[in-house]
């Protein structure tokens, strides 16, 4: 899978404390390079959002992403469950 950022999205991790920029770098290169998603608990969202889609980072802090193709997505943006909003 190829990924790309939104600058948005790079900014915001930025901000995150190292070791949460490290378990945030750790779930990508599981969505880069496996085929068993099941640990990062993708879901497809409602809404106003239902063009996006979301995973867990931790039980806290989740990433939204748009499919581009069935092999490129783009993570759009990082945080709570206020990223929803």
């Amino acid at each position: 899978m190829q990924v790309s950022f939104k600058p948005s999205f790079i900014r915001e991790v930025n901000k995150l404390e190292k070791s949460l920029v490290d378990e945030v770098l750790y779930k990508i290169n599981i969505l880069k390079n496996s085929t068993n998603y099941t640990e990062l608990k993708i879901h497809k969202l409602h809404g106003k959002m239902k063009d996006r889609w979301s995973f867990s980072v931790n039980y806290k802090i989740r990433i939204v992403f748009r499919y581009e193709s069935k092999k490129e997505i783009t993570l759009l943006a990082i945080g709570d469950h206020d990223i929803y909003n």
